[in-house]
């Protein structure tokens, strides 16, 4: 495909999303529909779709509308290695060439006739209701925040310390051509910087030695009290990443549930690429393994944390979705600390910006269930280069 083929099918697939439709089916559908076209096309097209919804409310106000068309041609301004003359002439499947109309509006843009920045939810790229829960929870940066939910997620993956050293596996990613740098945020995280899309196939990747985990997600389980611990329970373990690197981390015997036994599926094969012992718990077994001297609720939330990795998440989500999970995560809370052992610990945590979501909810626990103490708290961001997750650590008296 050229580039202008790869443009014009980002916009057929955002004018389905902006129509409703999940952007993944809407991904999906294309590439089905697409025989021809290769791996680099559906890596590109997928780009294209995912920056642009990543910025769509700045995009479609240079561009003028919420439309697909507007939308990339709002992005193609932001991006200095794409040209409208190159994309948009109208040759084989490329756009149409620009209207005059498009032409005076961009040219408005780049006079600043046209006020590109908008209010807090265009410059911020998000819902208003959003930027409001936002500027609250984080009141200090959360435009810096909201900026950094514009741009691309990094890659980053956990080193299994348990068969190799960071710097060992650094060797055997450079040997596979992919480049990776060492990261602040936890001792065995590495961040891809070259051929990140190589991973998934990487001899390093399928002996065991990475899985793909954000480094804050890494230094969120770092933060765990698991010296404390034998039998730990990850009680929203979906599918299995923190368990995984818990087992890393700490010799306890560690257990997997999830409501939903079918999100566990991949976490046997996991273990045995890691070459460790992960026991997966239907609800009904709960009662005969409990208590636990730890029991870690990565409850379901916002995923405002991770919204550059989903950036159709933040324009999909309702103030009536985002309540409803605030009474589920106070559920799975007030459910999970059954299971804690006296003088055994409660882990709350989500991938969410919201206060509401975290601090919030713990506090609410907290004067609900006075039998627990909060005994650590912490909150990564964006802004510090990783995805947004918080954890409050609380322990049961005796």
């Amino acid at each position: 495909m050229t580039p202008g083929a790869r443009i014009s099918a980002a916009i057929e697939c955002l004018d389905l999303i902006f129509d409703g439709m999940p952007a993944e089916k809407a991904l999906t559908g294309w590439a089905r529909r697409s025989r021809f076209a290769g791996s680099k096309d559906r890596n590109a097209v997928r780009d294209h779709v995912f920056d642009a919804l990543r910025r769509r409310n700045t995009c479609a106000t240079i561009g003028g509308e919420l439309t697909g068309r507007s939308v990339i041609i709002g992005l193609v301004l932001f991006h200095d290695d794409l040209g409208f003359d190159a994309l948009f002439n109208g040759v084989g499947h490329a756009p149409d060439e620009l209207s005059e109309e498009e032409k005076s509006r961009l040219s408005k843009v780049l006079s600043s006739e046209v006020n590109a920045a908008g209010g807090a939810s265009t410059s911020w790229d998000l819902q208003d209701w959003c930027c409001d829960k936002l500027s609250s929870s984080h009141p200090q940066n959360a435009r810096h925040i909201a900026e950094a939910l514009k741009s691309r997620a990094p890659v980053d993956v956990r080193v299994n310390l348990r068969r190799s050293t960071v710097s060992q596996a650094q060797e055997q990613l450079h040997a596979e051509a992919i480049e990776a740098e060492t990261c602040s945020l936890a001792p065995a995280a590495l961040r891809l910087k070259q051929n990140a899309r190589k991973i998934a196939r990487s001899q390093t990747y399928l002996d065991g030695i990475i899985e793909l985990q954000d480094a804050g997600s890494q230094a969120l389980v770092g933060a765990l009290p698991l010296d404390d611990c034998k039998t730990v329970l990850d009680y929203c373990a979906g599918g299995g990443g923190k368990s995984l690197a818990i087992c890393d981390l700490s010799d306890a015997q560690v257990f997997a549930h999830d409501i939903s036994v079918a999100r566990m599926a991949d976490i046997p094969k996991r273990a045995e690429r890691a070459g460790v012992s992960i026991t997966c718990l239907a609800s009904e077994d709960l009662p005969k393994h409990a208590p636990f001297d730890l029991v870690l609720c990565d409850a379901p939330c916002s995923g405002s944390g991770s919204w550059r990795r989903s950036p159709d998440a933040k324009w999909r989500i309702t103030p009536e979705k985002f309540n409803e999970l605030l009474g589920l995560q106070f559920e799975i809370l007030c459910k999970a600390q059954k299971l804690v052992v006296p003088m055994g610990y409660l882990a709350y945590a989500t991938c969410s910006l919201f206060a509401e979501e975290n601090e919030y909810q713990v506090r609410r626990f907290l004067e609900k269930h006075p039998n627990f103490e909060r005994k650590s708290q912490h909150n990564w961001t964006p802004a510090d280069e990783c995805d947004g997750f918080f954890v409050c650590v609380m322990q049961l008296k005796a």
